[in-house]
């Protein structure tokens, strides 16, 4: 089997490829929705993250979320949830215990091991981030029509069918 596109050679195409994937071909119309929605996301993560409680920066935030989801992570647990090294992490976990957010205690298991935990202040901060991200969304969300929000309501319905786990 071979495919051509316009102002192209003759290309061979496995035929396995094209026998076995039973999913359609992705549109232009699809491919151009899905960088508009990429780009739009991305926007608005963006916007958020910078919506956060005084004195600590995005990516602290992000560390007490997952520090407050987690329970009490390990160092490692931690560095691998937020996707960066290690080392990095060791200096996130060391400015949130200088800021006086968290706690390092020693495992009692494995005394070779330090758990990392949100103290009350952490929590509070933690909160506070959330509220102001929240409060941020609902200004944005005034500036539409009613209309406009209720589509809104079901686009975020389609979105949390988006990010489902398969």
């Amino acid at each position: 089997m071979t495919t051509t596109t316009p102002g192209s050679a003759v290309t061979p195409t496995p035929a396995s490829s094209v026998e076995t994937d039973p999913r359609p071909a992705v549109s232009d119309s699809e491919t151009e929705l899905a960088a508009r929605l990429r780009l739009a996301v991305l926007r608005l993560s963006r916007r958020l993250r910078q919506q956060v409680a005084g004195g600590v920066t995005a990516t602290q935030v992000s560390a007490l979320a997952t520090i407050e989801r987690l329970g009490s992570p390990t160092l490692g647990e931690l560095a691998a949830s937020e996707q960066v090294r290690p080392p990095s992490m060791t200096k996130i976990v060391v400015g949130l215990e200088e800021a006086g957010l968290v706690n390092r205690q020693v495992d009692a298991e494995d005394r070779r091991v330090a758990r990392v935990m949100l103290n009350a202040e952490g929590r509070r901060v933690v909160q506070r981030s959330r509220s102001l991200r929240t409060a941020y969304l609902a200004r944005r969300l005034r500036r539409l029509s009613a209309p406009e929000r209720q589509s809104l309501g079901e686009l975020v319905r389609l979105l949390e069918v988006l990010v489902e786990e398969p």
